[in-house]
């Protein structure tokens, strides 16, 4: 049977499963590993999670229905491809070191494309309920599946809400000698309601020969180009991606350009709006948001994902909190480090040394490593195993129970810094968290580790 006739049974069965949904308690616990925020507010959440089941407990436990003013996805493509990330190392004892592989996600779909449209389905019929009356989707695809989700969008949010279908341009990617070069995204813009809300942007569009028209009422402007005027924005953007030495790349695949979250928030939401990116990716719309002055919710269940987000939102010296799933918690390395206190040499206060020693990989960690990157990792966790290290937070008023970050530190060129200094008064319990360039976590607490 066709996809076309079973388009009608995948949107039923998604309506049952959400359905049973919201008469299902929640069963998933999310447990805050780090606060860098303070409060209980529900924005400027990173979440490593499923996202289904957080977007349940969004709704069944935090009341968050009709709260979110703006949501990007940003899902697999249905692309048929395994994507990971290759990070190059380099170390003062190594020297220069093959490319490590970072696993990322995989796109790879046995069911074929109903269960990928099936789990997509799920996901926007709850998106839908999170949407305030004000709110907008967008949906960020390509020409595998972008043709079907249309008419699936149709049908959950109404044909009459569609708003855009807005073509993203680029110049990178390769080039068939069967088929013209694909350059260019999709992004479908869908509204929750007629009352959704807008703001056109305006863009420069070059006049004909790039000379002045000089017609009456009609303001031009010059550039080293040449004369424009100022009109509204197409539905086709040309935008870069995200380039090999561009500051903001992160590592992770497929990471989307901040210039095109920028375009869309700026849109879509004001300042102190609630935006949220559910397949969160290594952070792009939460990046962006924090710039912009936007509250905002990135959840992704990846380790690289999670990994690239706390490296990427601490550099921004962000606010948020961090939270896992209790009952999947990150895979926990061993972090070694020494504490130093000179007490009564700087009068009434001591100086605190904190400095990193060692860390080891999660037990087993070679049964989900590259088979022919293994002896690589053996040799760098024996020789400069700090080099693995993605990025380390410190809370020297550590509470015994929430990790609170006064100081972040995250990999440069080589390693990350591995020392940290300050002047305190009286002494207080010092923890550490670390998070690895594969999505491990790790943490030191003051009389609890070695």
């Amino acid at each position: 049977m066709s996809l076309l006739m079973n388009l009608p049974r995948i949107l039923e069965e998604s309506r049952a499963a959400f359905a049973r949904l919201a008469e299902a308690p929640v069963e998933t616990r999310y447990v805050l590993r780090e606060d860098r925020r303070g409060g209980d507010a529900p924005g400027n959440c990173l979440v490593r999670g499923e996202n289904a089941a957080y977007m349940h407990y969004l709704l069944q436990n935090r009341g968050m229905a009709g709260r979110l003013q703006l949501i990007y996805a940003d899902p697999p493509f249905f692309s048929h491809n395994d994507y990971g990330a290759d990070l190059k190392l380099r170390s003062a004892k190594l020297g220069a070191l093959p490319a490590v592989r970072r696993p990322a996600y995989e796109d790879l779909w046995t069911g074929g494309m109903e269960d990928y449209l099936s789990m997509l389905t799920l996901r926007f019929l709850l998106m839908r309920e999170l949407l305030s009356e004000e709110g907008c989707l967008w949906v960020h695809l390509d020409w595998h599946a972008v043709h079907a989700v249309k008419l699936l969008l149709d049908e959950i949010f109404g044909a009459e809400n569609f708003v855009n279908e807005v073509i993203w341009q680029y110049k990178s990617g390769g080039a068939g000698k069967r088929r013209f070069a694909r350059k260019h995204d999709t992004l479908l813009f869908y509204a929750k309601s007629k009352k959704y809300y807008f703001k056109a942007l305006q863009e420069k569009s070059y006049n004909r020969n790039y000379r002045p028209y000089r017609f009456k009422g009609v303001k031009e402007y010059k550039d080293d180009l040449g004369w424009y005027t100022m009109v509204n924005c197409k539905d086709v953007w040309q935008m870069d991606m995200v380039g090999r030495t561009a500051a903001e790349r992160s590592g992770y695949a497929t990471q989307k350009p901040e210039v095109l979250l920028r375009r869309i928030l700026e849109s879509c939401s004001r300042e102190g709006d609630l935006c949220a990116d559910l397949f969160g990716g290594s952070g792009t719309l939460a990046a962006v948001a924090e710039d912009m002055g936007r509250a905002w919710i990135s959840c992704d269940a990846g380790g690289l994902a999670a990994a690239c987000s706390l490296n990427r939102l601490g550099a921004r010296g962000a606010r948020f909190a961090y939270y896992e799933e209790a009952e999947h918690p990150a895979p926990q390395g061993q972090l070694l480090a020494g504490l130093r206190r000179e007490r009564g040499t700087l009068g009434d206060k001591s100086l605190l040394t904190l400095e990193l020693q060692g860390y080891r990989l999660p037990q087993g960690w070679e049964a989900d490593a590259v088979p022919e990157q293994v002896p690589l990792l053996k040799e760098i966790l024996k020789k400069d195993p700090l080099l693995l290290l993605d990025s380390w937070s410190v809370d020297s008023r550590y509470d015994g129970a929430v990790h609170r970050p006064e100081a972040f530190f995250r990999r440069g060129p080589g390693s990350v810094a591995a020392c940290w200094q300050t002047l305190e008064g009286a002494p207080r319990r010092v923890s550490v968290r670390a998070m690895d360039i594969f999505g491990n976590a790790a943490e030191w607490i003051e009389g609890e580790t070695e």
